[in-house]
């Protein structure tokens, strides 16, 4: 879980293929390999008007879903005949980014929608279908976006890791796709602990990557679920290592494989510490419990 609100992710374009690709009616060039920064050889003048989409190459993995996440390596450009200047990229970040289609820029929406996995996709993006007249900072309004996105990843709303039941400290996780806590009444252990109930045989995780993973939480005390991403609106992506994340996940979930389940139990100051996190009622006294499905690291 983040320590504090999510920020916001410029919009990115898709674009896949060799150094040197042609993009099409665009009239611009792009170079580098898929996954890699590209560089952007800018035609002299702006775009032509309208929403501008072009595939460089097409992958071989699953197609985008309306309420998949995808997670992307991407740049944004403002394309303005003059500096094209880079407002935003993955690479300046130093991981992918995860993109929830359903909640993207318009065109952006357009640009993205049945790609496959393994694609690069770019799209020049006009006002009306990028922010229109409330761009955030670094954008004005009436500025043409850019955009050069490698799609490295999909993650369906439902996705989860199929595990047997199992316990710790009198907590207890129900098997199945979808697990479900129990916690026990009385006072919580006193520790941080934590155990693997279903290892994967993925890409084990590590600090400064991406983490996809759905999870359910409770406060201990309340014996109640107080989140859920499965009903919430599906994979949530945090990167390990940096702080965006409470300390308990760093421990829990750096060298485990991805595919696996963890179940966690965070005394307050493996949590959210004194401060407590009032957006979801919990107390700096709280622990908490987290079942978490590590669905995939980049």
């Amino acid at each position: 879980m983040r320590r504090a609100a999510t920020s916001l992710l410029l919009v990115p374009l898709l674009l896949a293929g060799c150094t040197g690709e042609a993009a099409g009616d665009l009239d611009l060039r792009v170079g580098g390999a898929f996954g890699a920064r590209p560089t952007i050889d800018f035609p002299d003048g702006k775009p032509v008007a309208g929403l501008q989409v072009d595939e460089l190459a097409t992958g071989k993995g699953e197609r985008l879903g309306a309420d998949d996440v995808a997670i992307v390596q991407y740049t944004a450009h403002v394309w303005d005949g003059r500096g094209n200047r880079l407002v935003d990229s993955s690479f300046n970040r130093g991981t992918p980014a995860a993109f929830p289609v359903g909640e993207l820029l318009p065109g952006l929406e357009r640009a993205l929608k049945g790609r496959r996995v393994g694609s690069r996709v770019i799209a020049a993006i006009p006002p009306g279908e990028g922010f229109g007249a409330n761009p955030p900072q670094g954008v004005a309004a009436g500025e043409e976006l850019f955009y050069v996105v490698d799609i490295l990843g999909a993650h369906p709303r439902g996705a989860s890791v199929e595990s047997e039941g199992g316990t710790l400290a009198g907590v207890r996780v129900g098997g199945g796709a979808r697990p479900a806590l129990a916690v026990p009444a009385g006072p919580p252990p006193a520790r941080f602990a934590a155990k693997v109930l279903a290892r994967g045989e993925g890409r084990a995780a590590r600090p400064g990557q991406l983490v996809v993973t759905q999870y359910e939480a409770a406060v201990w005390g309340r014996r109640k679920v107080f989140e859920a991403t499965w009903a919430s609106g599906g994979p949530k992506a945090f990167k390990l290592g940096d702080g965006s994340v409470i300390r308990a996940w760093d421990r829990a979930l750096a060298g485990v494989p991805a595919g696996s389940r963890v179940l966690m139990i965070v005394p307050p100051a493996d949590g959210y510490g004194r401060a407590g996190n009032p957006a979801y009622g919990i107390k700096g006294s709280d622990t908490l419990v987290f079942v978490v499905d590590l669905l995939a690291a980049y």
